[in-house]
């Protein structure tokens, strides 16, 4: 059976997207979990996956051509099937040369730039699509072109198009959710003292932050109380027995990415920080994979290192919940009738009305909190 493949949707803010590079040429196998193609979103570049075993037919998007979310962008022959093959109207690229992983946009688009030049363009904010030829083969940016522009120009901010397309996604979700919103004050000695204990003798790549150990307490909470893990749609809730942690990362360029992190619930405190550690670098510099921002299940959003001391947020459909983090900071706390200085954060929840209550959320929160007086148990 023939299977198309479309351009993904790594959020709902996106609308478009542009393959960068081609990762496979047809009559290449491909296996579930394989990289196929470098997507170009305004978010950065995505790496999308293949999640069936199979051979590349053919390539359908020619690189460096802007497609709708939904557009046919390759076809895959899937291995194992003997059934008749399966009728698919798409469009066809005329003459399109079959790409390779390390080649440059292909011939007669109006600009080529080269992986590195790319990658580089991407982390300082700047658009290369509107530069002219640059100094390599056949007038390709190169590296020393994008570095050339950085060093006499301010790198570019956020295109106008991500902050409507962001814009857009919030208007839907408070025109459509009918928001409702709790916090809570959080202790986190608890939490920084075990921290501290782990954290002894180890070199710096293996220390863990009380950040890790939230989150730890956010995904095994969320896992007992599956009214706000899921997602609303069609007038159904949906749950989700898996917990999907949305991560939001602020992007350097300006705009931000929501990668997921899978089966949070089941990850001990060295493995969150490692994934934490690892989706924010690679946010940034290129290389998240497409199954990353499309399963998240619930999202976490911390304006903390920002200085900000509360959180109300804006959930993002069709997800039904967002938990927000405060930043970590000193305050006046109330400890067995003396007031005593506490290490503390707040801790914000917005949910969905149509799917849990005012009741439910204190209960999250007053477990999230539990955990975090018992942090040996996130280890």
């Amino acid at each position: 059976m023939i299977k198309t493949i479309s351009m993904p949707s790594f959020g709902s803010d996106m609308a478009k997207g542009t393959v960068a590079e081609w990762r496979v040429k047809p009559g290449d196998a491909v296996h579930r979990g394989d990289v196929i193609a470098t997507i170009d979103t305004m978010k950065g570049l995505i790496d999308l996956e293949v999640f069936d075993e199979g051979v590349v037919e053919a390539l359908l998007a020619p690189i460096g051509e802007p497609l709708q979310v939904g557009e046919p962008i390759a076809r895959l022959r899937l291995s194992g099937d003997a059934e008749q093959e399966e009728t698919v109207r798409e469009p066809r690229v005329p003459n399109m040369p079959e790409p390779e992983p390390t080649r440059p946009a292909a011939a007669g688009r109006s600009v080529r730039i080269s992986p590195a030049a790319r990658q580089r363009a991407g982390q300082l904010g700047i658009d290369w699509r509107g530069l002219g030829p640059g100094s390599g083969p056949d007038g390709a940016l190169v590296l020393a072109d994008i570095e050339a522009l950085a060093s006499s120009s301010k790198p570019q901010e956020a295109e106008p198009r991500m902050r409507q397309a962001i814009a857009d996604v919030v208007s839907r979700s408070k025109r459509e959710i009918p928001h409702y919103y709790l916090e809570q004050d959080i202790a986190l000695a608890r939490a920084q003292a075990w921290c501290t204990a782990f954290n002894h003798g180890k070199p710096a790549e293996q220390l863990v932050l009380a950040n890790a150990l939230v989150y730890c307490a956010l995904a095994r909470a969320l896992a007992e109380f599956p009214r706000f893990n899921g997602f609303y749609r069609d007038g159904h809730y949906y749950s989700e027995p898996r917990v999907h942690l949305g991560n939001v990362i602020h992007l350097r360029r300006g705009g931000l990415v929501v990668p997921a992190i899978h089966d949070a619930h089941l990850l001990g405190a060295a493995q969150m920080m490692a994934a934490l550690r690892d989706q924010v670098i690679r946010a940034r510099e290129g290389g998240l994979r497409s199954a990353e921002l499309q399963e998240a299940t619930v999202t976490v959003s911390s304006l903390g290192e920002r200085g900000v001391d509360r959180i109300q947020g804006v959930i993002f459909p069709p997800q039904v919940a967002l938990l927000g983090i405060g930043r970590v900071r000193l305050a006046p706390w109330v400890q067995q009738q003396n007031i005593v200085p506490m290490l503390q954060a707040s801790f914000s929840l917005a949910a969905d009305h149509r799917v849990s209550d005012g009741h439910e959320g204190a209960r999250l929160l007053n477990r999230i909190d539990n955990l975090l007086q018992q942090p040996e148990q996130l280890e």
